[in-house]
């Protein structure tokens, strides 16, 4: 295990543990960051070794998004040429395998994303929920408009979207957001011992009722996405990197005022 990786990988039984490691940058997303990611996410898919992923920050925030002195400069983790195999709407190519987001602290607007692409969250009581696109002027493209509403109702999700503020872990307990939420120094334990329960049954039978589930899911979700995608679509014409280095202090003050309350 390489420390200096920006995705630190560990392996527990058959459960593969994918930790973003910039914590000096609560763990934001360069492009460089986004393709490991996709790369940890893809070799655990293709291992025979790994049953169950869990998906986690190290210490103190989960995700706070696309890194925004990147995006304010060249915008390439936001710009860069898609890669084919991995479709709108998704942070990674999807897996045949379950997904837990282990949320330990902050998970902000393309960190709330890749929880929320994640098929269930557990939270720390020190994770805080928010979407701040609205804030930057910025517009989804990995599946917000889709999966937050599925989750908390679409009245919430506006709310969330438009509003920004943060939701604090017992509220997004309450609102349907994650299922469980533990002590901060119990949620990778807890995060393994589901994660190995899920190991522990039938693996054909696991990753074919999971299937079911995500098919049922699409017909709800497909919708929405082609919707997402055109949005994201025509607002590219006219993204500006210099409006979001003009915000980007001012955003992040609030931000962290909301995610200490």
């Amino acid at each position: 295990m390489n420390s200096e990786h920006a995705v630190i990988e560990e392996q527990h039984g058959r459960v593969r543990v994918l930790r973003s490691n910039r914590p000096d940058a609560r763990n934001s997303l360069t492009s460089g960051m986004i393709r490991e990611l996709q790369r940890a996410q893809a070799a655990a898919e293709s291992d025979d070794d790994v049953d169950v992923v869990v998906l986690t920050g190290a210490d103190p925030a989960f995700c706070a998004g696309l890194d925004l002195r990147e995006l304010g400069g060249t915008g390439a983790n936001l710009t860069a040429e898609p890669d084919p195999d991995i479709p709108f709407g998704h942070p990674w190519k999807p897996m045949s395998k379950p997904v837990i987001g282990a949320i330990n602290g902050a998970a902000v607007t393309g960190g709330l994303e890749l929880a929320l692409a994640c098929d269930f969250l557990i939270a720390s009581e020190k994770a805080r929920f928010a979407d701040t696109h609205a804030r930057f002027g910025l517009v989804p493209s990995w599946g917000m408009t889709a999966r937050l509403p599925a989750l908390v109702g679409r009245a919430f999700a506006v709310r969330m979207s438009l509003s920004g503020d943060f939701l604090d872990a017992q509220t997004a307990l309450r609102v349907g957001l994650v299922t469980e939420v533990v002590p901060h120094e119990s949620l990778m334990a807890k995060a393994l011992e589901v994660a190995s329960a899920i190991a522990g049954n039938d693996q054909p039978g696991v990753r074919s009722l999971l299937a079911s589930y995500r098919r049922a899911e699409r017909h709800l979700l497909d919708p929405a996405l082609a919707v997402e995608q055109a949005t994201d679509h025509e607002w590219k014409k006219t993204f500006d990197p210099s409006v979001v280095e003009g915000r980007r202090s001012s955003v992040m003050a609030r931000g962290r005022d909301q995610a200490r309350g």
